[in-house]
């Protein structure tokens, strides 16, 4: 049951944090307009996809900076509480400081609950309609930018066979230099080859051109041979170079058979993708983790008033922040495991968490 110090303190908590973002997207929104107005100005974007653009940014920005406004929001209106003395009459009365962290607890579970979801299933989408606007209209070689590197593309579409083309057009959907090869028992079975394949959408199969494909024999190899040679593959050509975040603009169940499929393949991209996916998780769970810092912060009256808390809580906060990044390129580009490097931020926090707590129950 909750009682009334519980929902007094549960509505502030919420209120706070919804003030938070409603104060900071708005600035984070100009900021962006005047960084980037001469480009849509200069590139003539319609004004519907720059609306559509905003949008997704709102919610794209909000994701991205929310332990910052979780953190700031917690510790305002803590501060506040501390320094109106309300904070010292509900401990006074008999309640223990863990028993004062109920509803802030309450408070984090629903934020948390909420953050899960909007990673599940919205922000993917949001981080799409983001990333493609800014590939399309304000990036200079934008489009082809977003496959990253399309020369020398090796890849393995199944346990037997690897694929290899020399490069990739994702606009017209052509590779060139193309070569597929077929193992059984690591021994080689047969080789494609074809100067270029061209994907048909409407009749979904390839066409080869000046196509070969050599099949070992015990004695003798077969050769075949033809100008033009339409055929289907279980790959897709632009499977052969996806965007650079493909990872975020997939809802959770796509991407976890995403990942699957890249392993299987041997991708290099492998832990950036994983990186993605443990991130749904541990963002979340940082909601618990800030809360019991910033509780344990502010909750106590200093001299300098509120600006010490905010000071602290500010540095705190973009701290957490900046492990959470740098940990997060580490597995990435070195051979951390991805899992390790995503929580590594949750743990250290986690054990200053249980610190400040018992230091602020005393």
């Amino acid at each position: 049951m909750l009682t009334i110090i519980d929902k007094y303190i549960l509505k502030r908590y919420l209120a706070t944090f919804s003030a938070m973002l409603l104060m900071f997207v708005p600035i984070g929104i100009v900021i962006d307009v005047s960084e980037k107005i001469n480009f849509m100005l200069e590139n003539k974007v319609p004004f519907i996809e720059i609306a559509t653009y905003y949008y997704h940014f709102t919610i794209y920005f909000a994701n991205s900076l929310f332990p910052i406004f979780l953190f700031l929001s917690i510790i305002w209106f803590t501060s506040k509480l501390a320094n109106n003395t309300e904070i010292i009459a509900i401990l006074s009365s008999g309640i223990s400081f863990t028993r004062f962290l109920r509803p802030y607890i309450i408070g984090a579970t629903i934020v948390s609950i909420f953050v899960l979801l909007m990673g599940f299933f919205v922000v993917p989408k949001s981080s799409e309609g983001f990333n493609n606007f800014r590939y399309t209209y304000l990036k200079t070689g934008g489009k082809e930018a977003m496959r990253g590197d399309n020369t020398d593309v090796f890849r393995q579409i199944s346990d037997t066979e690897f694929i290899y083309v020399n490069s990739f057009n994702p606009l017209s959907k052509i590779a060139f230099n193309f070569s597929l090869e077929k193992f059984k028992n690591e021994k080689l079975v047969y080789k494609i080859t074809a100067s270029r394949i061209q994907w048909n959408p409407k009749e979904r199969n390839y066409t080869m051109y000046d196509y070969t494909k050599r099949t070992v024999g015990e004695l003798n190899d077969q050769i075949e041979k033809a100008p033009e040679k339409v055929a289907r593959f279980n790959f897709d050509l632009e499977d052969l170079t996806p965007v650079i975040y493909i990872a975020e603009t997939l809802t959770f169940d796509k991407l976890v058979k995403f990942i699957d499929k890249e392993r299987s393949r041997g991708s290099s991209n492998i832990n950036i993708y994983l990186v993605v996916l443990y991130k749904k998780f541990s963002v979340p769970v940082s909601a618990f983790i800030l809360t019991i810092i910033a509780v344990s912060v502010s909750s106590m009256k200093r001299r300098g008033g509120m600006g010490i808390n905010l000071a602290i809580g500010i540095a705190l906060a973009f701290a957490f922040v900046f492990f959470d990044k740098i940990f997060g390129v580490l597995a990435e580009k070195s051979s951390i495991p991805p899992l390790l490097a995503v929580w590594l931020p949750n743990i250290g926090f986690g054990i200053l968490a249980v610190y400040l707590l018992r230091n602020a129950k005393r």
